[in-house]
Protein backbone atom coordinates (compact mmCIF):
# COMPACT_ATOMS: atom_id res chain seq x y z
CA UNK A 1 0.00 0.00 0.00
CA UNK A 2 1.33 3.68 -0.66
CA UNK A 3 2.18 6.32 1.99
CA UNK A 4 -1.62 7.57 0.81
CA UNK A 5 -4.44 5.28 1.77
CA UNK A 6 -7.11 5.54 -1.18
CA UNK A 7 -10.68 5.17 -1.80
CA UNK A 8 -10.13 1.55 -3.25
CA UNK A 9 -8.14 0.74 0.41
CA UNK A 10 -10.62 1.21 2.56
CA UNK A 11 -13.13 -0.26 0.47
CA UNK A 12 -10.97 -3.35 0.45
CA UNK A 13 -10.95 -3.28 3.95
CA UNK A 14 -14.17 -2.61 5.16
CA UNK A 15 -15.11 -5.14 2.36
CA UNK A 16 -17.85 -2.57 0.19
CA UNK A 17 -17.72 -1.18 -3.08
CA UNK A 18 -15.39 2.31 -3.53
CA UNK A 19 -18.94 3.46 -4.57
CA UNK A 20 -20.48 3.10 -0.91
CA UNK A 21 -17.00 4.55 0.72
CA UNK A 22 -17.93 7.77 -1.64
CA UNK A 23 -21.62 7.81 -0.34
CA UNK A 24 -20.37 7.34 3.79
CA UNK A 25 -17.96 10.78 3.04
CA UNK A 26 -20.31 12.47 0.66
CA UNK A 27 -23.89 11.79 1.43
CA UNK A 28 -23.42 9.04 4.51
CA UNK A 29 -27.87 9.60 4.71
CA UNK A 30 -27.97 6.77 1.73
CA UNK A 31 -25.85 4.45 3.74
CA UNK A 32 -26.97 1.60 5.97
CA UNK A 33 -25.67 2.36 9.67
CA UNK A 34 -23.76 -0.92 10.36
CA UNK A 35 -21.80 -0.27 6.94
CA UNK A 36 -21.25 3.22 7.59
CA UNK A 37 -19.68 2.35 10.84
CA UNK A 38 -17.56 -0.48 9.32
CA UNK A 39 -16.75 2.27 6.71
CA UNK A 40 -15.58 4.67 9.31
CA UNK A 41 -13.73 2.25 10.96
CA UNK A 42 -11.71 1.66 7.98
CA UNK A 43 -10.75 5.29 7.51
CA UNK A 44 -9.96 5.56 10.87
CA UNK A 45 -7.39 2.28 10.90
CA UNK A 46 -5.81 3.58 7.63
CA UNK A 47 -5.71 7.07 8.56
CA UNK A 48 -7.07 7.93 5.06
CA UNK A 49 -7.97 11.60 5.06
CA UNK A 50 -11.21 12.02 2.99
CA UNK A 51 -10.67 15.34 0.95
CA UNK A 52 -7.09 15.11 0.45
CA UNK A 53 -8.35 13.45 -3.52
CA UNK A 54 -9.11 16.90 -4.15
CA UNK A 55 -5.79 18.09 -3.63
CA UNK A 56 -4.90 18.10 -7.24
CA UNK A 57 -7.65 20.49 -8.64
CA UNK A 58 -7.29 22.43 -5.39
CA UNK A 59 -3.44 23.13 -6.61
CA UNK A 60 -4.18 24.27 -9.57
CA UNK A 61 -5.41 27.81 -10.37
CA UNK A 62 -9.14 28.12 -8.88
CA UNK A 63 -10.50 25.10 -7.51
CA UNK A 64 -13.71 25.73 -10.05
CA UNK A 65 -15.43 23.33 -12.36
CA UNK A 66 -16.91 24.25 -15.55
CA UNK A 67 -19.96 23.03 -16.82
CA UNK A 68 -22.28 24.17 -19.75
CA UNK A 69 -25.99 25.03 -18.45
CA UNK A 70 -27.81 23.11 -21.27
CA UNK A 71 -30.42 25.34 -23.22
CA UNK A 72 -34.42 24.79 -22.14
CA UNK A 73 -36.31 21.82 -24.10
CA UNK A 74 -39.44 22.52 -25.43
CA UNK A 75 -41.39 20.54 -23.69
CA UNK A 76 -39.21 20.84 -20.42
CA UNK A 77 -39.27 17.22 -19.40
CA UNK A 78 -36.73 15.13 -20.04
CA UNK A 79 -34.25 18.68 -19.94
CA UNK A 80 -35.05 18.01 -15.95
CA UNK A 81 -32.64 15.13 -15.58
CA UNK A 82 -29.47 17.24 -16.76
CA UNK A 83 -31.09 20.77 -13.93
CA UNK A 84 -31.38 17.63 -11.16
CA UNK A 85 -27.35 16.24 -12.00
CA UNK A 86 -26.36 19.81 -11.73
CA UNK A 87 -27.79 20.49 -8.85
CA UNK A 88 -26.54 17.33 -7.36
CA UNK A 89 -23.09 17.83 -8.80
CA UNK A 90 -22.97 21.88 -7.03
CA UNK A 91 -23.93 20.36 -3.79
CA UNK A 92 -21.58 17.50 -3.72
CA UNK A 93 -18.30 20.11 -5.24
CA UNK A 94 -19.17 22.32 -2.17
CA UNK A 95 -18.93 20.08 0.38
CA UNK A 96 -15.10 19.00 -1.30
CA UNK A 97 -14.54 23.00 -1.25
CA UNK A 98 -14.80 23.24 -5.21
CA UNK A 99 -16.95 25.52 -6.92
CA UNK A 100 -19.46 25.44 -9.95
CA UNK A 101 -18.69 27.79 -12.88
CA UNK A 102 -22.26 27.96 -15.30
CA UNK A 103 -21.96 29.10 -18.72
CA UNK A 104 -24.24 28.98 -21.78
CA UNK A 105 -22.73 27.96 -25.69
CA UNK A 106 -25.07 27.77 -29.11
CA UNK A 107 -23.49 24.40 -30.14
CA UNK A 108 -20.44 22.22 -29.89
CA UNK A 109 -18.21 24.60 -31.34
CA UNK A 110 -19.68 27.44 -29.18
CA UNK A 111 -18.90 25.04 -26.02
CA UNK A 112 -14.99 24.61 -27.45
CA UNK A 113 -14.82 28.08 -27.63
CA UNK A 114 -16.36 28.71 -24.09
CA UNK A 115 -13.02 26.17 -23.28
CA UNK A 116 -10.81 28.07 -24.51
CA UNK A 117 -11.83 31.30 -22.90
CA UNK A 118 -12.01 29.87 -19.82
CA UNK A 119 -8.97 27.92 -19.71
CA UNK A 120 -6.77 30.58 -20.83
CA UNK A 121 -8.08 33.55 -18.17
CA UNK A 122 -7.32 30.51 -15.57
CA UNK A 123 -11.21 30.78 -14.62
CA UNK A 124 -11.42 26.78 -14.23
CA UNK A 125 -9.35 24.39 -13.73
CA UNK A 126 -11.13 21.20 -14.95
CA UNK A 127 -14.44 20.69 -17.16
CA UNK A 128 -17.79 18.54 -16.91
CA UNK A 129 -19.30 17.67 -20.07
CA UNK A 130 -22.97 16.64 -20.79
CA UNK A 131 -25.39 15.16 -23.54
CA UNK A 132 -22.29 13.01 -25.29
CA UNK A 133 -22.57 11.92 -28.91
CA UNK A 134 -21.13 10.17 -31.41
CA UNK A 135 -17.75 11.99 -32.86
CA UNK A 136 -18.42 14.56 -29.97
CA UNK A 137 -15.56 17.11 -30.77
CA UNK A 138 -15.25 18.55 -27.24
CA UNK A 139 -13.78 15.52 -26.04
CA UNK A 140 -11.09 15.56 -28.61
CA UNK A 141 -10.09 19.22 -28.24
CA UNK A 142 -10.05 19.14 -24.45
CA UNK A 143 -7.99 16.23 -25.02
CA UNK A 144 -5.37 17.67 -27.72
CA UNK A 145 -4.97 20.48 -25.38
CA UNK A 146 -4.50 18.65 -21.92
CA UNK A 147 -7.47 19.94 -20.20
CA UNK A 148 -8.98 17.77 -17.18
CA UNK A 149 -12.26 16.86 -18.22
CA UNK A 150 -15.21 13.86 -17.10
CA UNK A 151 -17.96 13.08 -19.47
CA UNK A 152 -21.64 12.41 -18.21
CA UNK A 153 -21.83 10.04 -20.84
CA UNK A 154 -19.85 8.00 -22.98
CA UNK A 155 -17.75 8.83 -25.75
CA UNK A 156 -19.91 7.07 -28.50
CA UNK A 157 -18.58 6.25 -31.89
CA UNK A 158 -14.87 6.21 -30.40
CA UNK A 159 -14.22 3.14 -28.21
CA UNK A 160 -17.44 3.09 -25.44
CA UNK A 161 -16.07 1.45 -22.66
CA UNK A 162 -12.22 1.57 -22.85
CA UNK A 163 -10.86 5.12 -24.38
CA UNK A 164 -7.84 5.76 -22.11
CA UNK A 165 -8.19 9.16 -22.00
CA UNK A 166 -11.73 9.95 -21.63
CA UNK A 167 -12.86 9.94 -18.54
CA UNK A 168 -16.75 9.26 -18.01
CA UNK A 169 -20.10 8.43 -15.77
CA UNK A 170 -22.59 7.17 -17.76
CA UNK A 171 -25.97 5.08 -16.88
CA UNK A 172 -26.91 1.68 -18.11
CA UNK A 173 -29.81 2.39 -20.35
CA UNK A 174 -29.57 -0.62 -22.05
CA UNK A 175 -30.05 -2.54 -18.66
CA UNK A 176 -32.71 0.14 -17.92
CA UNK A 177 -35.54 -0.73 -20.43
CA UNK A 178 -34.33 -4.34 -20.63
CA UNK A 179 -35.37 -4.56 -16.73
CA UNK A 180 -38.44 -2.43 -18.16
CA UNK A 181 -39.47 -4.68 -20.79
CA UNK A 182 -38.98 -7.72 -18.57
CA UNK A 183 -41.27 -6.37 -16.27
CA UNK A 184 -44.28 -6.16 -18.70
CA UNK A 185 -43.87 -9.44 -19.89
CA UNK A 186 -43.46 -11.06 -16.41
CA UNK A 187 -47.20 -9.71 -16.32
CA UNK A 188 -47.92 -12.38 -19.20
CA UNK A 189 -47.76 -9.55 -22.02
CA UNK A 190 -46.02 -10.69 -25.10
CA UNK A 191 -46.37 -7.85 -27.72
CA UNK A 192 -44.08 -5.12 -25.65
CA UNK A 193 -43.86 -2.08 -28.31
CA UNK A 194 -41.04 0.32 -28.38
CA UNK A 195 -40.72 3.54 -29.45
CA UNK A 196 -37.35 5.19 -29.23
CA UNK A 197 -35.17 8.14 -31.45
CA UNK A 198 -33.78 7.97 -34.39
CA UNK A 199 -30.78 5.80 -35.39
CA UNK A 200 -27.27 7.28 -34.18
CA UNK A 201 -28.10 9.13 -30.96
CA UNK A 202 -26.13 6.30 -29.31
CA UNK A 203 -27.70 6.74 -25.32
CA UNK A 204 -30.78 5.96 -27.82
CA UNK A 205 -29.64 3.56 -29.30
CA UNK A 206 -28.31 1.82 -26.18
CA UNK A 207 -31.63 1.80 -24.70
CA UNK A 208 -33.09 0.36 -27.89
CA UNK A 209 -30.66 -2.64 -27.07
CA UNK A 210 -32.00 -3.30 -23.88
CA UNK A 211 -35.89 -3.74 -24.96
CA UNK A 212 -34.69 -6.03 -27.87
CA UNK A 213 -32.59 -8.24 -25.72
CA UNK A 214 -35.87 -8.91 -23.27
CA UNK A 215 -38.28 -9.39 -26.56
CA UNK A 216 -35.53 -11.75 -27.95
CA UNK A 217 -35.35 -13.64 -24.63
CA UNK A 218 -38.77 -13.88 -23.51
CA UNK A 219 -41.48 -13.07 -26.04
CA UNK A 220 -41.12 -15.70 -28.34
CA UNK A 221 -41.42 -13.18 -31.05
CA UNK A 222 -39.39 -13.52 -34.35
CA UNK A 223 -36.98 -10.24 -35.71
CA UNK A 224 -39.34 -9.92 -38.08
CA UNK A 225 -42.46 -9.56 -36.23
CA UNK A 226 -40.05 -7.40 -33.58
CA UNK A 227 -39.48 -4.71 -36.66
CA UNK A 228 -42.70 -3.97 -36.40
CA UNK A 229 -43.36 -3.21 -33.31
CA UNK A 230 -40.92 0.02 -32.81
CA UNK A 231 -40.63 3.17 -34.08
CA UNK A 232 -38.09 5.93 -33.92
CA UNK A 233 -39.43 9.72 -33.16
CA UNK A 234 -37.82 13.03 -31.73
CA UNK A 235 -37.97 13.41 -28.15
CA UNK A 236 -41.18 15.66 -27.97
CA UNK A 237 -44.47 14.96 -26.37
CA UNK A 238 -46.57 15.41 -29.78
CA UNK A 239 -44.15 13.49 -31.81
CA UNK A 240 -44.71 10.36 -28.66
CA UNK A 241 -48.60 10.77 -29.66
CA UNK A 242 -47.85 10.20 -33.34
CA UNK A 243 -45.61 7.15 -32.72
CA UNK A 244 -48.15 5.20 -30.89
CA UNK A 245 -50.20 6.02 -33.66
CA UNK A 246 -47.77 4.63 -36.41
CA UNK A 247 -46.79 1.68 -33.97
CA UNK A 248 -50.24 0.43 -34.38
CA UNK A 249 -50.88 0.98 -37.50
CA UNK A 250 -47.14 -1.01 -38.90
CA UNK A 251 -48.00 -3.41 -36.10
CA UNK A 252 -51.41 -3.90 -35.03
CA UNK A 253 -52.38 -3.74 -31.41
CA UNK A 254 -49.69 -3.80 -28.78
CA UNK A 255 -50.54 -5.22 -25.15
CA UNK A 256 -47.96 -2.46 -23.62
CA UNK A 257 -45.19 0.09 -24.36
CA UNK A 258 -41.63 1.21 -23.49
CA UNK A 259 -40.15 4.42 -24.41
CA UNK A 260 -36.71 6.21 -24.48
CA UNK A 261 -37.86 9.20 -22.59
CA UNK A 262 -40.92 10.28 -20.05
CA UNK A 263 -41.57 12.60 -22.74
CA UNK A 264 -42.52 10.46 -25.74
CA UNK A 265 -43.96 8.08 -22.81
CA UNK A 266 -46.98 11.26 -22.33
CA UNK A 267 -47.41 11.12 -25.63
CA UNK A 268 -48.66 7.78 -26.10
CA UNK A 269 -50.68 8.15 -23.00
CA UNK A 270 -52.67 11.03 -24.45
CA UNK A 271 -53.54 8.39 -27.19
CA UNK A 272 -54.09 4.93 -25.19
CA UNK A 273 -54.52 6.70 -22.26
CA UNK A 274 -54.97 3.39 -19.45
CA UNK A 275 -55.44 1.08 -22.25
CA UNK A 276 -52.06 -0.30 -22.07
CA UNK A 277 -49.33 0.00 -19.85
CA UNK A 278 -46.67 2.67 -20.63
CA UNK A 279 -43.01 2.80 -19.06
CA UNK A 280 -41.02 5.61 -19.61
CA UNK A 281 -37.59 7.10 -18.72
CA UNK A 282 -35.54 9.35 -16.47
CA UNK A 283 -38.54 9.03 -13.70
CA UNK A 284 -39.12 13.03 -14.03
CA UNK A 285 -41.42 14.82 -11.83
CA UNK A 286 -43.94 14.43 -14.34
CA UNK A 287 -44.17 10.17 -14.42
CA UNK A 288 -44.54 10.59 -11.09
CA UNK A 289 -47.27 12.82 -10.80
CA UNK A 290 -49.09 10.96 -13.50
CA UNK A 291 -48.33 7.53 -11.98
CA UNK A 292 -46.58 5.89 -15.15
CA UNK A 293 -43.91 3.25 -14.60
CA UNK A 294 -40.20 5.22 -15.26
CA UNK A 295 -36.67 4.52 -15.47
CA UNK A 296 -34.86 6.34 -13.06
CA UNK A 297 -31.03 7.41 -12.55
CA UNK A 298 -29.37 7.36 -9.87
CA UNK A 299 -27.99 10.96 -10.40
CA UNK A 300 -26.27 11.35 -6.75
CA UNK A 301 -24.60 8.20 -7.92
CA UNK A 302 -23.41 9.70 -11.03
CA UNK A 303 -22.29 13.59 -9.54
CA UNK A 304 -20.53 11.10 -7.28
CA UNK A 305 -18.66 9.55 -9.83
CA UNK A 306 -17.40 12.62 -11.62
CA UNK A 307 -16.20 14.07 -8.81
CA UNK A 308 -14.01 10.85 -7.96
CA UNK A 309 -12.64 11.06 -11.58
CA UNK A 310 -11.96 14.96 -11.47
CA UNK A 311 -10.37 15.13 -7.97
CA UNK A 312 -8.89 11.35 -7.51
CA UNK A 313 -6.00 9.67 -8.78
CA UNK A 314 -6.37 10.76 -12.98
CA UNK A 315 -7.26 14.05 -11.55
CA UNK A 316 -9.48 14.40 -14.67
CA UNK A 317 -6.56 13.33 -17.38
CA UNK A 318 -4.99 10.16 -18.27
CA UNK A 319 -1.41 9.78 -19.90
CA UNK A 320 -2.08 7.10 -22.66
CA UNK A 321 1.06 5.37 -20.76
CA UNK A 322 0.02 5.58 -17.08
CA UNK A 323 -0.83 2.92 -15.18
CA UNK A 324 -3.01 3.38 -12.21
CA UNK A 325 -5.45 0.81 -11.01
CA UNK A 326 -8.00 3.11 -10.13
CA UNK A 327 -11.06 2.83 -12.50
CA UNK A 328 -11.21 5.30 -15.48
CA UNK A 329 -15.00 4.62 -16.16
CA UNK A 330 -18.22 4.07 -14.11
CA UNK A 331 -21.36 2.60 -15.34
CA UNK A 332 -24.15 3.34 -12.92
CA UNK A 333 -27.14 0.97 -12.90
CA UNK A 334 -30.39 2.57 -13.30
CA UNK A 335 -33.49 1.52 -11.56
CA UNK A 336 -36.89 0.70 -12.46
CA UNK A 337 -39.88 2.79 -10.59
CA UNK A 338 -43.09 0.61 -10.99
CA UNK A 339 -46.53 2.08 -10.51
CA UNK A 340 -49.88 1.77 -10.93
CA UNK A 341 -50.64 3.66 -14.30
CA UNK A 342 -52.33 7.04 -14.84
CA UNK A 343 -56.50 7.31 -15.08
CA UNK A 344 -57.29 7.29 -18.85
CA UNK A 345 -56.27 10.61 -20.16
CA UNK A 346 -56.55 9.89 -24.08
CA UNK A 347 -59.80 10.02 -26.05
CA UNK A 348 -61.93 7.21 -25.12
Amino acid sequence: MGSQPTVSDVAGVAGVSRQTVSNVLNAPELVRPETRERVQAAIHSLGYRPHASARRLRTQKSSTIGIRLDPITQDGISGSILDRFLHALTERADRQGLRMLLFTAAGPDDEIEQFRRLSDAADVDAFVLTSTFHGDPRTEWLIEHGQSFVTFGRPWGIDDMTDPEHLWVDVDGRSGLRDATAHLLSQGRRRIGFIGWPAGSGTGDDRREGWLEAMRERSGLTDDELRLLEVAAEDRVPFGADAIRRLEAQGGPVDGVVCTSDSLALGVLTVAGGRIPVVGYDDTPVAASLGFSSVAQPLDEVAAGVLELLTGAHGGRVRPDEEVADPRHRLVAPRLVVRDGPPLIGPR
